[in-house]
């Protein structure tokens, strides 16, 4: 009798030491992949760093090629400037989102004041400068959607449970995406012919 429970009690020891040992590899996976997920945010957000970056040293070519041509358009070249140095001075995700969506409406107001000057769009130096910021708008567009899907992933998680007993342990909190602000950018585009 004595020797059925010494073996029950080792059984016993054995089963709890394997589901402690199994929570706590469970533990140390979880937070390794919330910590290799944060860095893959981290990441991912550098890269439109490096196409914002891009597209704020071509802007002020463009400006100084529109300025020949658009003598009275002075404000509207301001406003891309001003909103180009807001945008390079933001520090965080959301100040960097917020910035740029404004960079991005400016930069919309110019196209419109391009639009109004005919011998500016046939400017084959300004043709180039307005093809490479297309280039560089059509690359931001993809790294914020591999931006946005590593926020997805990273955002569920802490909310899974029982993961996301560990994001609250590590104090992680949700990314912001970078997102439209734009209501007009939401709307379907109307094509007449």
């Amino acid at each position: 009798m004595n020797l059925l429970l010494s073996i029950g009690g080792i059984v016993g020891i054995v089963v709890a030491a394997v589901v402690v040992l199994a929570i706590i590899i469970w533990a140390i996976a979880t937070r390794n992949s919330f910590v290799s997920m944060q860095n893959q945010c981290e990441g991912s957000f550098h890269n439109i760093d490096i196409y914002l970056k891009k597209r704020y040293d071509l802007l002020p070519n463009m400006v100084n090629t529109v300025k020949g041509y658009a003598k009275y358009e002075g404000e509207t070249l301001q406003s891309v400037i001003e909103a180009r140095s807001k945008a390079q001075s933001a520090t965080t995700p959301a100040e960097k989102i917020e910035a740029n969506a404004e960079l991005t409406q400016s930069i919309r107001n110019f196209n419109a004041v391009v639009e109004r000057y005919p011998e500016l769009k046939a400017n084959t130096n300004f043709l180039d400068l307005q093809n490479q910021l297309k280039n560089i708008e059509g690359e931001l567009a993809n790294v914020r959607k591999y931006y946005n899907a590593c926020v997805l992933q990273f955002n569920k998680k802490i909310g899974y449970f029982p993961a996301n007993i560990i994001a609250g342990a590590m104090h992680l909190k949700k990314q912001p995406y970078f997102e439209l602000d734009d209501v007009e950018e939401r709307k379907n585009v109307k094509v007449e012919f």
